[in-house]
């Protein structure tokens, strides 16, 4: 629970030799370590997917990291105490940018997710997952002080406006990272346990009666192919050929990777495409049969560490906004990484959640490099005399 004051520390100039002295290096330098990794990684999985240029998608993601990088400098940049003071701007923003992927994007695979411009494709939930914490953030940071049953209930509702937006795109996974950033700030921000047990159960109630009450007297929430990877989940072994084709092999990817993988050219999985989306979900995967137990432990490893460093931002954090939003950021970092190499082995539902800074895909990339940066601007601005490590 947060112990902070809910009132924002007065902006101050800052010397830039202190500032940058301020940072937190070594986030820096395991985040720097992960976008490498991932390139390292992407440069493999993806070496046959694309016939006489195997270094198509590795160069798109690395002008990806390189469009990450100035958005990241950028959110340094910026005193978190000016996203506080513009959250409602912030909020509507996040909400015309689920409007506008319902009015501009072209259908693909039954649902609406990306607006094309130029060759590019742009996909505003990804953006919005920040936009959704900073906005909601200052929401809760304002009544820090009087957090009851009421101020629960609202920032719930408003939350849920841009939540049920990307549930209709229709985007599962996604909708259920901006739920996990939700839980996040309310307890961050001290929401009482009674309050966040009642949420969970509400939410239990909903994923039964949308997945078993409602289909059974007509009524379907959920598309087709999201119904059947539910179903798919709870029983594995029910359409091996079909429903949970690339469950079980991505399974059988992970599990031959060994100790140390089969590399590149012997990774049989990733090069003879029998396991599909091996670049964007099931990249975990792909990269557990090539590089194997050690490979993938070291990225696991990478991961552990921002976290790491990313939680402890909110206990140095200036104000209760800041520690909200790091709470809300690290806490959906972790809840994808969790989700996304749990469905590679069959623990957890797919859902198509990318894994941060390697599933190849540019709006991720810039937008989780955009958050490092939200972070390191809450780091570099916070009581960092509170703690020392």
């Amino acid at each position: 629970m947060l112990d902070v004051s809910s009132r924002s520390a007065p902006s101050q100039g800052i010397d830039v030799l202190a500032f940058v002295r301020r940072l937190d290096w070594l986030l820096v330098g395991a985040v720097a370590a992960l976008v490498a990794y991932g390139l390292w990684a992407v440069a493999g999985i993806t070496r046959y997917d694309v016939e006489g240029d195997g270094s198509y998608y590795v160069i798109r993601q690395a002008i990806a990291v390189g469009l990450g990088a100035v958005a990241l400098l950028v959110a340094l940049a910026v005193d978190p105490d000016r996203y506080r003071r513009a959250q409602r701007v912030i909020f509507g923003s996040t909400i015309v940018l689920m409007v506008l992927v319902f009015l501009l994007a072209q259908e693909t695979r039954g649902s609406k997710r990306w607006i094309d411009i130029g060759p590019f494709q742009f996909q505003p939930s990804e953006f919005g997952k920040l936009l959704f914490v900073l906005a909601l953030a200052g929401f809760l940071a304002d009544r820090a002080r009087r957090l009851d049953a009421g101020v629960v209930l609202q920032a719930v509702g408003l939350a849920l406006i841009p939540i049920l937006l990307v549930f209709k795109q229709p985007d599962l996974g996604t909708s259920l990272v901006y739920s996990a950033a939700l839980a996040a700030c309310l307890f961050v921000a001290g929401a009482r346990w009674t309050h966040l047990l009642a949420l969970a159960a509400t939410a239990v109630t909903v994923i039964v009666s949308v997945v078993w009450l409602l289909p059974n007297v007509g009524v379907e929430v959920l598309e087709p192919y999201q119904k059947e990877r539910l179903t798919g989940f709870a029983n594995p072994d029910r359409d091996p050929g079909g429903t949970t084709y690339n469950v079980t092999q991505s399974i059988t990817a992970v599990g031959s990777g060994g100790l140390d993988g089969r590399g590149v050219a012997g990774a049989t999985q990733t090069r003879l495409d029998y396991l599909p989306e091996h670049a964007t979900d099931f990249v975990f995967a792909s990269l557990a049969e090539q590089r194997g137990f050690f490979g993938a432990a070291l990225l696991l490893g990478l991961y552990l560490l921002v976290v790491w460093r990313g939680l402890r931002i909110i206990t140095v954090a200036r104000d209760a906004y800041g520690a909200i939003v790091a709470g809300g950021i690290v806490l959906a970092f972790l809840f994808q990484i969790f989700v996304n190499v749990g469905m590679t082995m069959g623990i957890a539902p797919v859902t198509g959640i990318p894994l941060p800074f390697v599933t190849v895909g540019g709006s991720s990339m810039v937008a989780n490099l955009a958050a490092i940066g939200v972070l390191l601007s809450i780091h570099a601005r916070g009581n960092l005399g509170r703690r020392r490590d």
